[in-house]
């Protein structure tokens, strides 16, 4: 039996993961999270022994001097809490359950299991794994960010991708189909970062996953300093692409490439999402997406 001393009892809990490593290109997926934690103040509540799941000669443990006292911190897999006071622009509450880790060396299906636990002892909701993974994708066009799910109806009730994918997976995969055989509700969302700048932080990416985010939870995230990150981000990738005559050329190609691939009625229809984003953090509302899927919030859907 998990122990989940205080922690309150949540309301409409969704549970949003993110690991470093491989499924973690740029930092895109874990810096979200932790942008997340950050600007919400998420409080946690519990890690998992690293004992069982981690290869301390993989991923190794740092030493620091606190107050004059030596410390060790060991890589984890670390869960907090964050409350959203007016999640639907209406003053209606929401939690999220945040978990951020490292990809863990071993004993994969314990460790999905064990965080499977966390989320039935909280009555979360659906799942949400945060990837990102290296691409042919130019650094000067939006950063590409795909929703997949391996539950067919999900699929079509949130109007994602249903995963086709075949080949090597990383722990956001495993979680995923461990969601989809628990029957909780799973998704994944993955950016695209450029390969050829792949050197983390990508705060461009971050941003991205947040704003799809959004888009599928219907809340409205603070995004505090990271659009000017992603802006100066861009720009310093900018000058080094302009002092390389190939680098220069090659991300012409891509960009060539990119909105040759792009049909006019995909870009009218992100220039309407983004269109519609701006509506929202202007005027406060968010769109009941997530939670018409649910069934929460269908008191309130009645009353109007």
């Amino acid at each position: 039996m998990i122990e989940l001393e205080g922690v309150p009892d949540l309301v409409d809990p969704v549970m949003i993961c993110a690991f470093e490593g491989w499924n973690d290109a740029g930092d895109a997926a874990s810096m979200s999270v932790g942008h997340l934690d950050r600007e919400w103040k998420g409080e946690s509540f519990a890690e998992l022994d690293a004992e069982e799941y981690y290869d301390f000669q993989v991923n190794r443990p740092t030493v620091a001097v606190e107050g004059g006292t030596r410390a060790i911190t060991w890589p984890t897999t670390r869960l907090s809490f964050v409350r959203i006071a007016d999640a639907d622009g209406k003053g209606r509450p929401r939690d999220l359950v945040l978990v951020r880790g490292i990809e863990p060396s071993m004993r994969w299906r314990s460790y999905c299991g064990e965080i499977l636990s966390f989320a039935h002892e909280l009555g979360v909701e659906m799942v949400v794994l945060l990837g990102a993974l290296l691409g042919d994708t130019p650094h000067t066009r939006p950063v590409p960010v795909t929703a997949v799910t391996s539950d067919a109806d999900l699929a079509q009730r949130l109007e994602v991708e249903e995963s086709r994918y075949e080949g090597p997976t990383g722990i956001v995969g495993v979680l995923q189909e461990a969601c989809t055989h628990a029957g909780v509700p799973g998704v994944s969302l993955w950016a695209a970062v450029p390969h050829y700048v792949s050197q983390p932080p990508n705060p461009k990416a971050a941003l991205s996953l947040l704003n799809r985010l959004e888009d599928l939870l219907g809340i409205r995230i603070p995004l505090g300093d990271l659009p000017e990150d992603a802006r100066a981000w861009q720009r310093g990738v900018d000058q080094l692409a302009a002092e390389d005559s190939e680098v220069a050329e090659y991300v012409q190609s891509l960009e060539e490439a990119r909105d040759t691939a792009e049909l006019p009625e995909a870009s009218g229809e992100a220039i309407a999402k983004e269109f519609e984003r701006y509506l929202r953090r202007r005027d406060g509302t968010s769109p009941p997406h997530f939670r018409d899927i649910t069934g929460g919030g269908k008191e309130e859907d009645e009353d109007e």
